[in-house]
């Protein structure tokens, strides 16, 4: 009976995993080392796909592969065809190789540490590679290299035989720590990520239908309209967070998938069934998964392909998991009989726990875990496996291809869907804005009923001035009392552009656009009631001035406090140097001291130039000021003083302009710390690497 040609994903043979694996199809052979791939749906990768050929069509060649649904017999002949297609840039999948890869990184102290130590290895697609090892042996660090995330890194790290940049939907990464918005429902979360990643050529049926597949796979059926929960309530489960995480990434069907620690915090059930989703997953769509996983249970090792085992940035082992235990046996390392294969080799290599007794310390003589460590690297380097792996890599190196780029929605589509998303967080969190707009009515209240009336006497000046400074400075203020919310949505921004599905402009228009009702709200509410309670000017035109100044700043206010997040991402340290800067521009903006005596150097130029206090204050001053007679203080000059005279001669104001250049002011600072934000980001993507030390990528001799 003739065959198909296999999927152009599936794995190219070689003499370390051959497909088959040891034994014949007719014989049994182990089927995790034979995923059942099926071919890739049109939607996965955008293109028509060609029909099956019918039974008895195997392109002119005839095998058997009776028994094995869904499972396509190799033949060797198709090698050729397969690489031809890569380099054509057909091929469905990414072949990923690492050769003599060394990480550095710099301490607390500026001494510099190796993590990773000359490590090589490959993954290909449709298998799981897990990136076991003791805690701090370069198993994370691995990961992010193979990434790209700015890591101090020399060797060669090759995509499809190139090196090239990994682009948007070829590519996802999911982090250890679950990072969701905590107010949205599954079913949300999923469709807003689904709208920003999928393009807008796609139909909105398709679009709904790869979420729900999407769901299905990751088994969050029974927690779609469960709110995800986060700090303040509570929500779905660990093991919900952590395959919704993955979900979310999936979406695309990236060929390259990248896992820090799946099944970290996960019972065994949870973790064989989040691996056994994913190990599917690769299956079925012939995807590249690279997993770290922390000592996984017998069940869930038996489920990955390929094993990379590290231990003090070394390599222990690498090949087919399957072939692990041999190669620990062969050494002297041998498993015990019903014992977890992953238990024993951590706990082998493992010499954080080792006793040392005072023998051991005059002797100098090397732990358990050390000689075991020394003996199995040797012996590695030493073997066929190791062989095997690197005639593996310069096989996949030679078939070369390139990387297709998926597309994704346009950027009004992205801004569109993230301002819906972040509305919504901030209208179902209460912190956000809610608490804020409870204080800020109570605190109008309070300048309200304090300032009852001014009335129109000498001691009024005092009145407004005091009532309108605190109304502009003080009352903005508390404008940061929304950071802790922020911060939460930047840990979503800062993963979600990880992995491309946005960025920063789109975010910083969003997060504008979605803010603005709320900023409109929480200035015209109180500011009317401490308005119209004091007895300020009451005609409308003069109090929509007053909201308008009101707004803008507190606009400012958040702009200022997504720079400091930008630059001070932990929230309780923000909230201090947001509130320090605050209080210096407070200081300097003509109230406290009048101008002509703030000292020329540093508090008058530039600090009274580019506190927006100054330009709100004054505005506010000629809003209400001018055209008012006010009772002047008895026993001096005229009886009455006009209000142009004490704005200009007791408060030392800028009259050479209107009010509203004043406020053309405060809206260009709007949009400069949003700009500056958008720079901060940018600057630090450039300068991370530095802290880190420098990124760079060569072939192996230019060590």
């Amino acid at each position: 009976m003739a065959t198909s040609p296999p999927p152009r994903w599936a794995p190219t043979p070689s003499p370390s995993r051959p497909l088959w694996g040891p034994s014949s199809p007719a014989a049994g052979s182990d089927s995790r080392l034979l995923p059942p791939f099926r071919a890739m749906p049109p939607t996965a990768t955008g293109e028509a796909q060609p029909p099956a050929p019918p039974a008895g069509d195997g392109g002119g060649r005839s095998g058997t592969h009776a028994g094995f649904d869904g499972i396509i017999a190799h033949h060797p002949e198709d090698d050729d065809d397969q690489r031809e297609d890569i380099r054509r840039g057909g091929g469905g999948g990414v072949f990923i190789t690492w050769e003599d890869v060394w990480v550095t990184a710099v301490d607390g102290r500026g001494k510099t540490a190796t993590i990773l130590h000359g490590v090589s290895g490959s993954a290909r697609p449709g298998e799981v590679l897990a990136i076991m090892g003791p805690s701090g042996c370069g198993k994370t660090t691995l990961l992010d290299t193979l990434a790209d995330t700015n890591l101090r890194s020399k060797g060669d790290i090759l995509i499809n035989g190139r090196r090239q940049k990994l682009a948007f939907g070829t590519s996802a990464y999911v982090t250890q720590e679950n990072v969701l918005m905590a107010t949205l429902t599954v079913r949300e979360a999923i469709y807003y990520s689904a709208q920003i990643q999928l393009p807008d050529t796609m139909p909105v049926a398709e679009k709904l239908a790869r979420a729900g597949d999407t769901i299905q796979e990751m088994g969050l059926t029974s927690a779609l309209d469960t709110r995800i929960g986060g700090r303040q309530t509570k929500g779905i489960s660990g093991g919900q967070r952590k395959r919704l995480s993955i979900c979310l990434e999936i979406l695309t069907r990236p060929w390259l998938l990248f896992l820090d620690e799946p099944t970290s915090g996960l019972d065994s059930a949870a973790s064989y069934h989040v691996m056994s989703r994913i190990t599917g997953l690769a299956a079925r769509e012939g995807m590249t998964i690279v997993a770290v996983v922390h000592q996984p249970c017998s069940e869930v090792f038996e489920l990955f392909h390929g094993l990379c085992l590290l231990a003090s940035g070394q390599t222990i082992y690498f090949g087919p998991a399957a072939n692990a235990t041999e190669f620990f046996t062969s050494n002297g390392y041998p498993c015990p009989p019903m014992t977890n294969p992953s238990d024993y080799f951590l706990r082998t290599i493992n010499r954080d726990f080792e006793l040392e007794n005072e023998e051991t310390r005059t002797v100098s003589k090397p732990s358990a875990a050390d000689e075991a460590i020394e003996t199995l690297v040797s012996a590695y380097k030493s073997s066929n496996t190791s062989e095997n792996a690197k005639k593996e890599m310069h096989d996949i190196n030679e078939m070369g291809g390139v990387m297709l780029r998926r597309k994704q929605a346009t950027f009004l589509t992205k801004v569109l869907v993230l301002t819906r998303r972040s509305f919504v967080n901030m209208y179902r969190d209460v912190g956000y804005y809610w608490l804020r707009l409870g204080i800020y009515i109570s605190i109008s209240l309070c300048l309200g009923t304090i300032y009852y009336n001014f009335g129109y006497g000498y001691d009024s000046i005092r009145s407004r001035s005091s009532m309108l400074m605190f109304t502009g400075g003080l009352l903005t203020w508390m404008a940061i009392g929304g950071f802790p919310s922020f911060v939460e949505e930047m840990k979503i921004f800062r993963r979600e552009r990880l992995n491309g599905h946005y960025g920063v402009s789109a975010f910083v228009i969003s997060n504008w656009l979605s803010a603005t009702p709320y900023l409109v709200l929480i200035a015209v509410l109180p500011g009317a009631i401490a308005y119209y309670l004091s007895g300020l000017k009451r005609r409308v035109d003069h109090f929509m001035y007053f909201t308008l100044v009101l707004c803008s700043c507190t606009m400012l206010v958040e702009g200022l406090m997504m720079i400091v997040a930008a630059i001070v991402p932990d929230f309780l340290m923000g909230i201090i140097t947001g509130a320090g800067i605050q209080g210096i521009m407070l200081l300097n903006c003509g109230f406290f001291q009048l101008p002509s005596k703030l000292p020329n150097i540093v508090w008058k130029y530039p600090m009274f130039y580019i506190s927006f206090h100054k330009y709100a204050l004054q505005g506010f001053y000629k809003n209400e000021f001018l055209g008012l007679v006010l009772e002047n203080n008895p026993g001096v000059g005229d009886k009455t003083i006009t209000g142009e005279q004490v704005i200009s001669v007791l408060f030392e104001t800028e009259m050479g302009h209107s009010k509203w250049v004043d406020f053309a002011v405060l809206c260009g600072m709007i949009v400069a710390y949003r700009l500056l934000f958008v720079m901060i980001i940018k600057v630090v993507d450039i300068l991370k690497p530095m802290f880190k030390g420098e990124t760079f990528r060569c072939h192996s001799q230019c060590k």
